[in-house]
């Protein structure tokens, strides 16, 4: 087992030691099977995610496939409601809907140059399936795709789409049978088959190097939103980032470019399920404690014992007991605030949204967007939030909602706008 618990300070919080720890928090704990590929990608992933031929073909899949950049969207009757100036970072407009393809198509194409013939998955809501398979389709690469039975039955379209892209989608029937499970599938099918298969892991969790590759692939939300910032207001730093976490890749990328920016407030929003003390919940800063959750040290929900605690989240993509190690090294260091969302209020801010500016969001976007009611602004602040993607896999969810849905409440506060 590689265990290399030693904490070197570079003095930045963008990027991890040499050992793959964000202070306290990183590094690669992994079977001895899986030694030799994780040694692998961690000798020669910056080589050559860096190289000309790489980064001239990632960029161009990223312009001409993905769309970017994302447009950097001045949500003005949003803005009036919570009386301050709010732009969307739309990754719900990427091809495939969401920011995951960013990581996605850097993963394939590491992949594909260290000589792996089959990609495995893990997804919770079905985005990072979803985005993995489209690649391996555009590659004609083998792609199976691990998902819980759970997350099957609430997130039918997004399984739809990953089977008529060509993908195998394996169901997770132990546990919660959500996307911890699958990612402990996806594990127990990449130490059956290390020569050939590259596991496109979606978040910023895992042994390193994966949390700082999948955060290097999704800082082009962040680097986009300077540059977008730049012209439109005439500076590069907002005051706020706000961004939802589960694992937290999306939160990584809007993140990144600022990390270092002391003068930008760097929110992140966890799911508080049923509330944060419900036993219901996946809000980890809130409930976690530190341990070893696939691959990595971080904060996860678990009992004395060391046992995982289920997590609860309307949000598959929310689902999760953990969070990555970038995450919790900012939460330990107080360099972002964490706050957190219930189901109702993720839902109320989803409805919120959608009847404001015309956007229906993801589930896991509108525990971002529920934070803004929990937030002071200045009419001078400068907020961007992260919509990290569209929601039409979460229509069913909505749905249900919407026949007992309380009036809006940018309805009943019409008179302070």
């Amino acid at each position: 087992m590689i265990n290399r618990n030693i904490s070197l300070n570079r003095g930045s919080y963008k990027q991890p030691n040499i050992f793959g720890y964000y202070g306290n928090f990183g590094g690669a704990y992994v079977p001895e099977m899986l030694y030799r590929n994780v040694e692998e990608l961690r000798d020669q992933y910056l080589r050559i995610i860096y190289e000309d031929s790489f980064q001239q073909e990632f960029k161009a899949l990223l312009k001409d496939y993905v769309g970017r950049p994302s447009p950097l969207y001045h949500a003005k009757r949003l803005s009036e409601h919570y009386r301050t100036k709010i732009y969307l970072k739309r990754e719900d407009l990427n091809h495939t809907g969401a920011h995951k393809i960013n990581n996605a198509i850097g993963q394939v194409l590491l992949a594909l140059r260290l000589g792996k013939k089959r990609i495995i998955a893990e997804t919770g809501a079905g985005q990072h399936g979803v985005a993995t398979a489209t690649i391996c389709a555009l590659k004609g690469i083998e792609c199976v795709v691990y998902m819980g039975s759970k997350d099957i039955e609430r997130q039918a379209p997004n399984v739809a789409r990953m089977k008529m892209l060509g993908a195998e989608v394996v169901p997770a029937t132990s546990g919660s049978q959500t996307l911890k499970d699958a990612t402990n599938e996806a594990i127990r099918d990449w130490i059956n088959h290390p020569d050939n298969t590259h596991y496109v892991i979606g978040s910023v969790v895992g042994p390193h190097p994966y949390p700082d590759m999948v955060a290097r692939f999704q800082s082009v939300i962040s680097e986009e939103t300077r540059a977008q910032l730049k012209e439109q207001e005439g500076r590069e730093l907002p005051t706020k980032v706000i961004a939802c976490v589960g694992g937290g890749s999306n939160a990584a990328g809007a993140f990144y470019h600022f990390l270092d920016e002391e003068s930008v407030e760097l929110i992140a929003v966890e799911a508080a399920g049923l509330g944060v003390y419900s036993g219901h919940s996946a809000a980890t800063t809130r409930l976690g404690k530190t341990g070893v959750l696939h691959g990595s040290k971080s904060l996860v929900m678990q009992t004395e014992d060391g046992q995982v605690i289920e997590p609860h989240s309307i949000s598959a993509g929310m689902d999760y007991p953990g969070i990555g190690p970038l995450h919790a090294h900012l939460f330990e260091s107080g360099r972002a605030r964490f706050l957190s969302a219930t189901d109702q209020q993720a839902l109320d801010a989803a409805f919120e949204l959608t009847r404001l500016e015309g956007i229906i969001p993801a589930l896991e976007s509108a525990h971002a967007l529920a934070a803004l009611k929990e937030i002071r602004f200045n009419p001078k602040d400068i907020t961007v939030l992260c919509l990290s993607g569209r929601g039409d896999k979460d229509l069913d969810a909505f749905m249900k909602a919407f026949e007992v849905q309380p009036k809006n409440s940018y309805e009943q506060d019409q008179s302070v706008i």
